[in-house]
């Protein structure tokens, strides 16, 4: 018996009467004629309703994206950047994007030193000793004589964010990275390591920004501007790397309502 949609919808490649005898569906069509009507026999051998079967945990945990429209807390006085320092650093932002693009071809092809380890894409721990070293994951107080020399160690102090590596993540994994290292960066204060990693990153994603990404640079600079809120002196070292990060996310990424204002 046809279906109903059959019923209703007219034959577009209608089928002259053959012998079935002649016709074996096993074989491959010989002509048109066969084709169509090897095509008709697997339509009608179709259910007319399928149910996906979904395994919730193929799921990801995360599967919304919440854009906050909140911006930037206002720098204490003094501790904001000029206009003509914030154009400067979108401009020297700007050649280095340049110069990712550039050269990433040639980094991305080049093989990696054997002590360079990286992560799989979901390791979020893994990622975060990866950049960030296991000093600051594990909280391990420095001697003053590793301060000064604190060699090349790095598993302790983590990778730098070099263009070999960097060239080698795709834009999934940037993302990826740049939600670790906020999931880290909003629970404990700025270091130096993870303002190199936010900058890399930066400057390796690409534009138009997917929402993901456009989500975690504007969480970016709302951090930072609450980090620096709270400094005590603008001699602190960590005062220009914030400042930078609001600068590239606000004027680069033109997340405006996120800028310093002179």
């Amino acid at each position: 018996m046809k279906s109903d949609v059959e019923e209703l919808m007219p034959r577009l490649l209608p089928l002259e009467s053959c012998d079935t005898e002649e016709y074996n569906s096993n074989e491959p069509p010989r002509n048109p004629q066969e084709y169509l009507r090897q095509v008709q026999r697997e339509a009608s051998l179709c259910p007319d309703v399928v149910v996906a079967q979904i395994d919730p945990k193929k799921l990801k945990k995360k599967q919304s994206v919440n854009v906050s429209i909140t911006g930037c807390l206002a720098a204490p006085q003094g501790f904001s950047p000029s206009l003509k320092w914030q154009q400067q650093q979108v401009s020297r932002f700007s050649e280095v994007r340049q110069s990712v693009n550039k050269h990433r071809q040639h980094w991305k092809s080049q093989f990696l030193d054997d002590n360079v380890v990286m992560p799989k894409s979901e390791d979020e721990d893994g990622w975060k000793r990866f950049c960030l070293g296991e000093n600051v994951c594990l909280d391990i107080q420095l001697k003053e004589e590793d301060k000064v020399n604190p060699g090349l160690d790095y598993v302790k102090t983590g990778f730098p964010p070099f263009l070999s590596i960097v060239s080698k993540l795709n834009q999934s994994t940037i993302s990826a990275v740049l939600e670790y290292l906020m999931n880290w960066f909003e629970e404990r204060d700025f270091v130096a390591q993870l303002g190199r990693w936010f900058y890399a990153l930066l400057a390796c994603l690409e534009k138009p920004l997917l929402p993901e990404a456009h989500s975690l640079i504007r969480q970016l600079a709302r951090r930072c501007s609450a980090v620096r809120a709270n400094l005590e002196s603008k001699d602190d070292d960590c005062l220009s790397a914030l400042n930078l990060m609001i600068c590239i996310v606000a004027r680069y990424f033109e997340q405006n309502d996120l800028a310093d204002k002179e």
